[in-house]
């Protein structure tokens, strides 16, 4: 396949040492050696080395930009074509500058993920690896990069591979028995199908028994922490932070609005929200947050509700217990270098199942056994991120929960003593599916929407 020449900036905009504008095409090589002097030209250089030398204006020889210029010869480079790395200055004006010395020159500004959509065109790396790029890119802890980066290694892929090949090998059998009944073919029976097809499932059960895990490590777990007003809830935020983000006073009501900030909590990204304090109150600015509360508390995976161990437990405390039911919830009973007014029996009553931690954030005591808990909640204490059977991706847990649902119909149809044939299309249909996650058989929408979210110029 042939392609014009793109091209985009492809380190964060800004200030910086240096920036990277990179070119990916038949005439990257041409069009950069157009704009360039070095001591040799760009066109007879070794692959995968690197050059220094100054960017130039080609109608008036002004000099632009002092660089290092990155010479990779397809098909040895991400998207098997010819790409070449421009290092400059990291101005936004200089950056800049050599973006449109490049586009005037011949080369085309790349849309949005279109680096990585050629590599996935021209068969570098299949759909599912593609989307790890973007999973990588936006990994918030080690453990979120560490999935990722399995991923991109096509650990995915393999396994996903492997049950499509299994199942092609049942549809054959199926064909060859329907299609030549005289041939000395072994007989596909339904009890033969049904080990095909359990061993399948059983394998794609294991892979979505690690989905929630996958999924929060990917998107994060969205965590609001609620009290009434003036329990230490901006202090939680703070302690889990580790710096003063929302405003501490002795003043009940002080947070208004939603806070929000991604903290690591042992591994664990948390996209924690200090809410306002949930009462009824007169003051409409604290209302309208009041109110923002009670839909962050709709939204989150993860409640941490707060109560005041100074204090005997209000109507309010036992609503706002009333209203996490059913919810993940922690209870945590802060201020505990103060006397203990609060009834814990009551709290632990109320609290049902779910841990109840004691803290003083004042003194930072009991952070340790609130990450721990957390921990606890979702990943029993910790997840193994090797695992190459890791799935994180909502699309790709969507495929897996629908190619389960025809192996069951598929498993209902050998039950019922149904035609091979008619079971086999159910297994056909399961195959398909699988296909879609690596990308073997995708809509050419569905490509253009998926790369469409990747950030310019990867």
């Amino acid at each position: 396949m042939e392609y014009d020449t793109i091209t985009a900036i492809s380190t964060p905009m800004g200030e910086g040492a240096i920036a990277i504008v990179r070119l990916s095409g038949s005439e990257a090589i041409q069009i950069a050696d157009s704009i360039y002097i070095g001591k040799k030209s760009l066109k007879e250089v070794e692959s995968h080395t690197i050059h220094y030398g100054k960017l130039i204006e080609p109608k008036t020889g002004e000099a632009v930009e002092e660089v290092m210029v990155s010479i990779m010869k397809g098909p040895r480079t991400f998207t098997r074509e010819d790409v070449v790395e421009i290092n400059c200055h990291g101005g936004i004006v200089s950056v800049n500058r050599v973006l449109q010395l490049v586009l005037n020159n011949g080369a085309r500004l790349a849309e949005p993920g279109e680096f990585t959509k050629r590599a996935f065109l021209n068969g570098r790396i299949d759909l599912s690896q593609a989307e790890a790029v973007m999973d990588l890119i936006r990994a918030k802890t080690d453990r979120a990069m560490n999935v990722a980066l399995n991923q991109m290694e096509g650990r995915l892929s393999k396994l996903v591979g492997k049950l499509r090949q299994t199942l092609l090998e049942t549809i054959a059998h199926v064909e060859v028995n329907i299609d030549y009944p005289e041939y000395d073919a072994e007989e596909m029976t339904h009890s033969l199908l049904n080990e095909k097809l359990t061993y399948v499932k059983r394998e794609v059960d294991k892979i979505l028994t690690t989905a929630q895990q996958g999924k929060i490590l990917r998107e994060g777990l969205s965590t609001a922490i609620i009290g009434r007003p003036n329990v230490g809830k901006s202090s939680l935020m703070n302690a889990l932070v580790h710096e003063n983000k929302a405003i501490v006073t002795d003043v009940a009501g002080t947070t208004r609005d939603v806070i929000e900030e991604y903290v690591n909590v042992r591994g664990v990204p948390l996209r924690l929200v200090d809410t306002a304090g949930i009462r009824e109150t007169e003051d409409i600015v604290e209302r309208i947050g009041v109110e923002k509360s009670r839909k962050v508390l709709k939204e989150s995976d993860l409640i941490l509700l707060v109560v005041n161990h100074n204090e005997p437990l209000s109507q309010e405390d036992e609503n706002l217990f009333e209203a996490v039911k059913g919810l993940d919830v922690i209870v945590i009973v802060n201020k505990t270098d103060l006397e203990q007014e609060i009834d814990m029996n009551r709290v632990k009553e109320l609290a049902g199942r779910h841990p109840v931690i004691t803290t003083s954030l004042l003194h930072e005591e009991g952070i340790d056994l609130l990450e721990e808990g957390i921990a606890q909640l979702f990943f029993q204490g910790g997840i193994e991120s090797q695992d190459i059977t890791y799935v994180s991706n909502s699309r790709h847990i969507a495929l897996l929960q629908q190619t389960i649902h025809h192996i069951d119909e598929a498993l209902n149809g050998i039950e019922l003593n149904l035609p091979v044939d008619m079971v086999q299309i159910d297994i056909t249909r399961a195959w398909e599916i699988l296909g879609e996650i690596i990308g073997d058989t995708v809509s050419e929408s569905l490509i253009d929407q998926l790369f469409s979210q990747f950030c310019l110029g990867k």
